[in-house]
């Protein structure tokens, strides 16, 4: 197929914006090849009909047609001079048919296909002096007397205007193509030339695009460590502020105890200054009230140090545990202002895996902020109540005090950080690293709304903690 393709262009290819020398290839190798199928019908008419004279000539044709077809293929920069030949041989052809047949062998017709192959083989100057050599030769024919002509003055002009109007319609047909092609050439290169366009502005577009995406990244990169470090900044100063509150616990925690065995020592050194014999049974009973309040130190020492440590694994604890070992840190605070905490406990144990100090922290915080409202509002009968609600992957944790609640403009800000209803005692961290921990680290939920009584934070966590 590929070969084929090629057939009519002497087997070049021929570039597709060189569209005029690739039709001029075609014509030739077309008139050649129908040229030739003519001669060849030709000379067997001829051979039937016994009429001789012709064969010889027409066998000469076929000879210079098939010798220009392959010259074509074997010479490319003969193409002018082989479209030479053939118009030659064309022109002398069509007048040697009128200057030696009859007019009613009706051979005069092959002049109407010459204009045709004058248009397609020889440029516009040369094919006009063709034209006119051809009618002046049509027009002199029954004029001259060296050969007898069948054809009268009359039909020969007739013939040469025949000629000369297909020649002119030709001629204006291939003026008008030649414009049509040129219009099409020039939107082409309009074409080309606006797609070069696009494709400079696309450039230009992408360019501006990847460097303002390379300046989007770098601020982004650079808000992204700001943040970073913002909250390691906010991290260290919650830490550092649940720091001040835990040791606060352990003052209060410590307090009654240390008074109870500084009171214990005192008693035995005032009877021994007084001159009073102190019983080894007292002693003993001394001492060992001594040796509980010192284990019961201890073992406080311990919750805080369990609290206190940096590790971030995750460890399985009953979660009414949890709430207790909360209690207990509360507990000084709790007492010494006469505030009711109640559990509501369930009877079945309810585990959960999670990051244990951190859900410690996240509880303290907002039992330490009930606590101070409940003490700064000065409320009757204070109570916090601790309630755990059992879902299917979650659980969820309402802490509820009857400190009458949070008020409306401060309710939406609770959570932001720095924002802080106790003036200079607070940091206004609490809330908001709590709410950092539960979103960030468990993938759950802090809310807050208000009740009748108070307000209710309800922290909602999965059992499984990835």
């Amino acid at each position: 197929m590929k070969g084929l393709k090629n057939f009519f262009t002497s087997g070049y290819i021929i570039e597709h914006s060189n569209k005029d020398l690739k039709s001029r290839y075609q014509m030739v190798n077309i008139a050649l090849l129908l040229s030739s199928i003519v001669l060849i019908y030709g000379m067997i008419g001829n051979y039937v009909r016994e009429i001789s004279g012709l064969i010889s000539l027409e066998l000469f044709l076929l000879c210079v047609n098939i010798i220009l077809f392959f010259t074509l293929r074997t010479y490319k920069k003969s193409f002018e001079y082989v479209t030479i030949i053939i118009t030659t041989q064309f022109t002398f052809f069509f007048l040697f048919l009128v200057y030696t047949t009859e007019p009613a062998a009706l051979k005069h017709v092959w002049l109407l296909t010459y204009p045709i192959v004058l248009l397609y083989f020889q440029k516009n100057r040369n094919g006009v002096y063709w034209v006119a050599f051809t009618l002046f030769a049509l027009v002199v024919a029954p004029l001259q007397s060296f050969v007898e002509v069948q054809y009268s003055l009359y039909q020969v002009t007739y013939l040469a205007f025949s000629l000369m109007i297909v020649s002119v319609i030709i001629h204006f047909y291939q003026l008008k193509m030649d414009e049509a092609k040129d219009t099409i050439l020039e939107q082409q290169a309009m074409l080309l030339d606006f797609n070069s366009n696009l494709e400079e502005q696309v450039k230009e577009k992408t360019f501006k695009l990847q460097v303002l995406n390379e300046m989007l990244e770098i601020k982004v990169q650079d808000k992204i460590e700001k943040l970073i470090e913002k909250d390691e900044l906010l991290t260290t100063q919650s830490r550092q502020a649940v720091m001040g509150e835990m040791i606060s616990m352990i003052a209060h925690q410590w307090r009654q105890p240390l008074s109870m065995i500084t009171l214990q020592i005192s008693n035995l050194q005032i009877t021994r200054l007084l001159g009073s014999q102190v019983s080894d049974d007292e002693l003993y009973k001394t001492l060992t009230k001594i040796s509980d309040t010192i284990i019961y130190l201890s073992d406080t020492i311990d919750d805080f140090q369990t609290y206190f440590h940096p590790n971030k694994e995750v460890s399985e604890i009953n979660i009414f545990e949890l709430l207790k070992r909360a209690i207990n840190f509360s507990e000084p605070r709790l007492k010494s202002n006469n505030i009711e905490i109640i559990i509501v406990e369930k009877k079945n144990k309810l585990v959960v895996q999670t990051y244990v100090n951190e859900l410690l922290q996240v509880i303290l915080n907002i039992l330490n902020n009930a606590i101070d409202v409940l003490t700064e509002r000065e409320v009757l009968n204070p109570k916090v109540i601790l309630k755990i609600e059992n879902k299917e992957n979650k659980i969820k944790i309402y802490i509820q005090d009857n400190g009458g609640g949070i008020s409306e403009e401060n309710l939406s800000r609770i959570f932001e950080p720095y924002f802080s209803t106790k003036g200079k005692n607070g940091t206004g961290l609490g809330l908001y690293m709590s709410q950092m921990i539960i979103e960030k680290q468990f993938g759950g939920e802090i809310k807050v709304e208000n009740s009748s009584k108070g307000a209710t934070f309800a922290v909602e966590i999965p059992k499984k903690t990835i």
